[in-house]
């Protein structure tokens, strides 16, 4: 019997300007975790939207289980016993865990009857979840769950999955591979596509590397260094972030008490963040999704009144300061969400340059926006921070997700801020974009400005952090020198042990 479940063979793809896939080969095999690997860019989405249903390749074919596949749709592939979780999650927040589900479903039982479906398929793989529940109350995790509920109902051979593991705690990772290697030992395929080498080394059986669309190497993870995968991937020697040694200077951004009921019906209330953070120093605020991240910044950033408790830049309270004047101060923000709310997706590069840099740069002078400026900012940020792109005069919604992110970060911290409070900075990029990332907060941080870093990422947070505290439900824990902090102690942190004598005692 052949074990190959699906074989591509000479896969090619090409867009204006772009070769997304060229001449790609590989197999999967029946109940093997499959690693897809590659920078932004490599082709990876494009590759597994083949496979799905959402390209058709300009020439090359598919094979599954030896016969011919050539989906139409997503449709075709499910029912040909392809699965995908994505990334970003097409969930209704208003509607229930089982509602959700029978909308992704050709024939859907009736309610009670998914219900028990769900109950049945989240007890078999250790994946708790109550049908009856709202989606908008629940944790990330749970999301992501409800995605391979719906994929497991439809008892896949394949299940492709996106980057599973970046909204998810130590213990949610955990709980997800034991699924997966449940799923594995059941015959059951799964295509894998993470940054976090480490998780595919762990996980995964073979492993494809893409560079340039464009198969490179293949490897078998456990027997190959992350750092090794890593280089095959980006075609250079990586270079590991290098701290500087900077004294820490005077408090920059003080908050006391600061409090805010949710901003709508599935947002967190923030309940009484009191920290301070000095010239020079990284504070890592970790959590889970959903714990009040996204108000945290908008409350620093202005786009959110706080009518409770002080807020205070270098000594001045700017609790009721609009954005721009933030900004102008040297306040400067980089939310989660890149498309949409840190950039305007028809924009040029220019135009969204000018959004946020307009202040600091002086690109506008008595009512005139000075676009020759903006031009030129844009293009110190696209060569500063490597971001791939025609030029300034092409729309945001045109770069790939971690060229986007790349140009945002750059925008915000090339404005050179006294206080940068930045959301996911590496949020869906390769590693090598996430090490300059990393670099250049740390080069800021060096030159004497406050970073606040908010993410879920928690090699993310150790590696650069001085200090790190956990967000839960809109509370935030005690701050804890980042050094020598264990990964179950910030398990405890990000679950809501609150009182950290619980933590020490489990230490």
């Amino acid at each position: 019997m052949n074990d190959t479940l699906l074989k591509l063979t000479g896969l090619t793809k090409a867009y204006p300007g772009v070769i997304a896939n060229k001449d790609v080969s590989f197999a999967i095999q029946r109940g093997e975790i499959h690693a897809l690997l590659g920078e932004n860019g490599a082709g990876k989405s494009t590759l597994v939207k083949t496979i799905y249903g959402l390209v058709k390749p300009d020439s090359g074919t598919l094979a599954f289980d030896g016969q011919d596949y050539a989906p139409a749709d997503p449709r075709a592939a499910r029912a040909t016993g392809v699965a995908m979780v994505f990334q970003h999650f097409s969930l209704f927040d208003a509607l229930t865990v089982a509602e959700n589900i029978t909308l992704g479903m050709e024939n859907p039982p009736k309610l009670n009857a998914l219900a028990a479906q769900v109950r049945a398929v989240s007890d078999e793989y250790g994946l708790p979840l109550d049908p009856d529940r709202t989606v908008g109350d629940l944790s990330a995790g749970e999301r992501q769950r409800v995605e391979i509920i719906r994929c497991l109902l439809q008892d896949p051979k394949l299940l492709i999955m996106d980057e599973p593991t970046s909204v998810l705690t130590p213990q949610e990772v955990e709980i997800l591979f034991e699924t997966l290697r449940k799923l594995r030992s059941e015959g059951t395929a799964i295509l894998y596509i993470s940054h976090k080498l480490e998780e595919i080394r762990a996980l995964c059986d073979a492993a494809t590397i893409l560079r340039l669309g464009e198969v490179v190497g293949e490897c078998t993870p456990r027997e190959t260094s992350a750092r090794d995968m890593a280089e095959m991937m980006v075609g250079e020697v990586l270079q590991v972030p290098e701290r500087a040694q900077k004294p820490q200077g005077d408090v920059v951004l003080d908050m006391t008490g600061l409090s805010a009921p949710a901003p709508h019906q599935f947002g967190t209330a923030l309940r009484d963040i009191t920290i301070s953070v000095q010239a020079g120093e990284i504070l890592g605020i970790g959590g889970v999704a959903g714990n009040g991240q996204d108000e945290l910044v908008a409350a620093l950033s202005g786009e959110m009144k706080v009518r409770q408790g002080m807020l205070s830049l270098r000594k001045e309270d700017i609790g009721l300061w609009p954005v721009n004047l933030r900004r102008a101060r040297g306040l400067l923000a980089a939310p989660e969400e890149r498309m949409g709310h840190a950039a305007a997706p028809d924009m040029s590069l220019t135009e969204n340059a000018l959004l946020t840099a307009a202040a600091r740069k002086a690109l506008e002078r008595n009512g005139f926006l000075r676009w020759d400026r903006a031009r030129s900012f844009a293009n110190e940020v696209i060569a500063g921070f490597d971001v791939r792109t025609p030029g300034p005069e092409n729309t945001a919604r045109s770069l790939s997700g971690g060229n986007l992110q790349k140009f945002v970060i750059g925008r915000e911290i090339m404005q050179d801020p006294d206080v940068l409070v930045v959301n996911q900075p590496t949020w869906g990029v390769d590693a090598s974009a996430a090490a300059a990332i990393r670099q250049a907060l740390l080069d800021l941080a060096a030159k004497g400005a406050a970073v606040i870093c908010i993410s879920q990422d928690l090699d993310e947070l150790m590696e650069i952090s001085d200090r790190f505290c956990a967000l839960n439900e809109g509370r935030l824990s005690e701050p804890r020198s980042a050094q020598g902090l264990s990964v179950e102690e910030i398990g405890l942190m990000l679950g809501g042990a609150h009182d950290m004598e619980v933590a020490h005692a489990h230490g």
